[in-house]
């Protein structure tokens, strides 16, 4: 078969089949070899048989609805495709096949969800066979044009309807239900804290110190100013031993901390005194050996850093920006800002977030770690306690 000698290949099949007549291999091929030949009543005989041997096969199943389509029969390809994606409902093969009988019949909205379940697992075009390839191309169609007409409808229905303040999420949540955004969760890589809420971006007034922190941004940037005109050399790389594709931006990306993994650098601090001083005032997180971070971050001209989460979502990430070039902004999750000079952002890193610098220029930022607000100190304690012991523990 694999040489292109299909009429002896099905000779040497039906010798098994006739020394094993229940064997499904044997009769899935020599099916196949019927649809080739043109014969579709006795290629539906022959993979009704390899399905009934062995009813866990779904590509038994999908080769069977190939056959029902050629005769017509949709209803028939239709219920045989789905007991193929109710035996693995990964089948990519027989998801696309589904969506594409659908589409095929003018059952369009039923088709879009289909295909958007099928492109939800499809690997990228080029790891496709091609004769897939056009499939999944009308799927994205069939999947666009419905979201645009399903929003049309839905904005309709909402039209009289008054917005809250907050309809930012509500707008994020019906976006999602038609499919044209992600649902982004928290992914940290180390500690889940569970039952904390996932904001991307949180608001200024649950931080009623966020004001003195932007008060201070023309103190700080001079102070940085004089650092990188006396002292850039100082600036090392964020990632000390970056693995994989964070080689590829590792250089672009520096910083100058003040504190680290938990213990402060006094030499840089007394360097920087009065951020320094600002910083001992915040409601920094800290766990030994963790916590608190604080640092100056540069972000090369033309450099991203990709998507990535953070380590736990017991703490929250400021960013105060002090040197912010055109073209610069900051994802997370669904939601797109640009940074500005002075206007700090605070947000949950455990949400995938990504940064690109399109300018020309150097960008740079105060980073700060700090604990939660829906933890209480009991359980900043706690979580102290836990984390030291738990690096204690890998270091034996």
């Amino acid at each position: 078969m694999q040489t292109g000698r299909l009429d002896e290949a099905a000779r040497l099949w039906e010798r098994v089949l006739a020394a094993a007549p229940d064997h499904p291999q044997a009769l899935f091929h020599l099916g196949q070899h019927a649809v080739y030949r043109n014969e579709p009543r006795k290629a539906l005989d022959l993979l009704q048989r390899a399905a009934k041997a062995a009813p866990r096969e779904p590509g038994i199943l999908l080769h069977t609805s190939f056959v029902y389509r050629s005769l017509g029969d949709t209803a028939s390809e239709l219920a045989i495709l789905d007991r193929a994606i109710s035996v693995d409902p990964f089948f990519l093969p027989a998801l696309l096949a589904k969506g594409a009988a659908l589409d095929r019949t003018g059952q369009k909205r039923q088709a879009a969800r289909v295909f958007r379940d099928a492109l939800a697992i499809a690997p990228p075009d080029e790891n496709l066979p091609p004769e897939i390839r056009a499939t999944t191309a009308r799927a994205r169609q069939v999947v666009q044009e419905n979201a645009g007409e399903l929003e049309t409808y839905l904005d309709s229905a909402l039209r009289d309807l008054p917005r809250p303040e907050k309809s930012i999420r509500f707008e994020e949540a019906k976006a999602a239900l038609i499919g044209t955004k992600k649902v982004y969760q928290q992914q940290p890589t180390m500690l889940h804290y569970p039952r904390l809420p996932a904001i991307p971006f949180y608001e200024r007034a649950d931080f009623p110190w966020i004001g003195t922190v932007e008060a201070a941004t023309d103190t700080i940037r001079t102070e940085l100013e004089t650092l990188l005109e006396q002292q850039k050399a100082e600036f090392r790389p964020y990632l000390a031993n970056p693995q994989g594709n964070q080689i590829e931006y590792a250089a672009q990306w520096n910083a100058y901390f003040f504190w680290s993994d938990g213990k402060r650098l006094d030499d840089h601090c007394a360097r920087c005194p009065k951020t320094a001083a600002l910083l001992e005032t915040l409601p920094l997180a800290d766990v030994p050996g963790a916590a608190p971070t604080a640092f100056f971050s540069a972000l090369e001209p033309k450099a991203g850093i990709p998507a990535h989460t953070g380590v736990t979502n017991t703490r929250l990430i400021v960013h105060l920006p002090l040197i912010v070039p055109g073209d610069c902004w900051f994802r997370v999750g669904n939601e797109t800002r640009e940074w500005r000079l002075g206007e700090a952002l605070i947000f949950d890193d455990t949400m995938e977030h990504e940064a690109w610098n399109g300018s020309d220029r150097l960008r740079v930022l105060l980073i700060f770690d700090i604990w939660n607000p829906h933890l209480d100190q009991a359980e900043q304690q706690l979580v102290r306690t836990l984390m030291s012991a738990y690096q204690d523990y890998h270091k034996i």
